[in-house]
This record gives structure tokens, sequence and C-alpha cells, in this order.
């Protein structure tokens, strides 16, 4: 019966390492740990080599409680199996995790996921964490945030760790691409207050691109340089504002540059003056026309 893998392939000519999908493979996972694989190294481009470590993953249809075998070099001999709350699956999600990073301070860090379930994921970061602590980590696709726990961290590299993050309880939505929020294109003008990097309070205008029950994202924002930040915006003209916590940032250098999505922590409190989609409804196809105000 195929099976799928998840293998870790070192490059040759650093410590990065990247991680490899195979799907609907006849070997064994001892088999796939001693033959050579083609891969691409973020820094150093396509290469060949042996997988340092092998990780058999659940098919799709799997039931929840399997799961897959392990083996690497360094063992030698496969783990048994462990049971989980659901299926794990190789699947790379491109996310943010920031937080707190002990003594390092506060940190914001882009990657990708390397396997997902349920309960969590397993990501790539080059901030050293501990196990225990309390970060978040949010779906760039979705712009879901959640908190997760520090469940797992193997530092196989100088520059990289791989760390296992822990939901709160089970979310079995959570890594699909569609957002959580139905969202309404609007551009309103509004005037966003808070503390920038140095310290310092500052107050400017910016406008409003999308809205939604929970929150909103904004554009113009210069003095913000890492989630986690709460900031109060104001509609312009108006005496409505609210309290609302920074959730990500756009990157430099794209569409989303001076972006920045941001959460509501006032939920009670009607900001905009907008006929927004009850999440638990099927959004309609009225199409709402931006206009700035």
């Amino acid at each position: 019966m195929p099976r799928n893998f998840a293998v870790r392939l070192s490059c040759s000519k650093g410590d990065s390492d990247s991680w490899v999908t195979l799907n609907d493979r006849d070997e064994s996972l001892e088999q796939v740990l001693e033959k050579s694989w083609e891969f691409k190294c973020r820094e150093h481009g396509a290469q060949l080599g042996l997988p340092r470590e092998v990780i058999e993953i659940a098919a799709l249809d799997a039931p929840p409680s399997q799961t897959g075998r392990s083996i690497s070099r360094a063992t030698a001999s496969p783990s048994k199996k462990i049971a989980r709350a659901s299926a794990r699956l190789a699947m790379r999600v491109p996310v943010v995790v920031y937080g707190f990073a002990g003594k390092g301070g506060a940190f914001h860090e882009d990657t990708e996921t390397i396997m997902v379930n349920a309960s969590g994921g397993l990501v790539i970061l080059k901030t050293r964490l501990e196990v225990g602590e309390t970060v978040f980590l949010i779906h760039k696709a979705s712009r879901a945030e959640q908190e997760v726990r520090v469940a797992y961290v193997d530092r196989y590299s100088d520059h990289e760790t791989r760390v296992g993050l822990a939901f709160k309880k089970p979310i079995t939505d959570f890594w699909k691409k569609n957002r959580k929020e139905p969202r309404v294109a609007k551009s309103l003008r509004v005037i966003v207050k808070g503390i920038d990097a140095k310290g310092n309070p500052f107050a400017q205008t910016a406008y409003t691109v999308d809205l939604s029950k929970d929150g909103a994202r904004l554009d113009g924002i210069g003095f913000l340089t890492s989630p986690g930040q709460t900031i109060e915006v104001r509609r312009r003209w108006s005496l409505r504002k609210g309290q609302f916590r920074v959730v990500w940032i756009g990157q430099v250098g794209t569409s989303e540059s001076n972006h920045v999505g941001v959460f509501g922590l006032q939920r009670d409190k009607k900001l905009w003056p907008v006929e927004l989609p009850d999440p638990a409804k099927p959004a309609s196809n009225t199409k709402t026309k931006s206009s700035k105000k």
C-alpha cells in the first residue's frame, strides 16, 4: 500500500535543513532513509542528499487515532506509534509566529508549517523558544490567530529550530485557507493612536481596507513594528472609537506593505457605519462599494 513521508535533508554548504514531502511511495521507512533525494535549499538552491530524518505521514483518509512512525540517522530505528487527537498531515502553510522569547524579548517571524493537525503544527524558527512558553500563531491566508503553547523543540542546527506549537484545544478547521470571518471591503478614514517602537506616543490618519465583526485591515500605518501592540482607532469626524490589538503587519516590499490587521478588544462596540455579515450565516452576493470618508 503506497505511503506518504516527510524527509529532512541537510544543505551540504551550510547548516540549514529542508523538508520534502514524498507522496504515494512503495518504499519502507528504512529504505527512504537510505536513499538520496533531490531538494532545494532556501539559500543554496537544488541539491541531492541522504535524509537526516524520515516521518511517515498519515493518509488523508486515515482514522483519527492513526499516526506515522519516524526514524532518524541518529537512532536508525523506527519509533513506536503514538496516539494523536487527529492524523498529522505534511502541509506547507505560510504562518507568522510572534510573542516573547524568554530573555530574547519580543520577536516576529514569518515561516511555514512542516506538518499540521487539529491540535497544532510543526514549524521551523530561527527564534529560540523553550518548551512551555506561550506565543501567538497567525495563519497568513485566513488571518486566523491562536495563542499556542510550545510543546516540542528540536534544535537540529545552529541557526534553526523545529518547534511544535499546540492549540489550547483541537481546532478542526484552523488550517483551511478560507477566512473564518466574512469581510466587507470599505475605505473609511480613521485616526490611529498608540506607542511607537521607542516608547513614544503617536497619532496618525489611516484608512480601513476591509472590515469584519472581529476586526479590520488598515492601510497607511507607519509607526508599528511588531504584532501584539494595542492601539486606539477612531473614525474621523466621529466620537466613535475602540481598542484593537495588532495581529499582523504587512511585509515591506509586498502589496501589503504599510497594512496592519487588527483584532477588536471591545466586540460590543459598534464602530463602523456598515452592516457587517454574521460569520454564522452564509455570505450574501451583495457587493459593497468602497468610498473614502
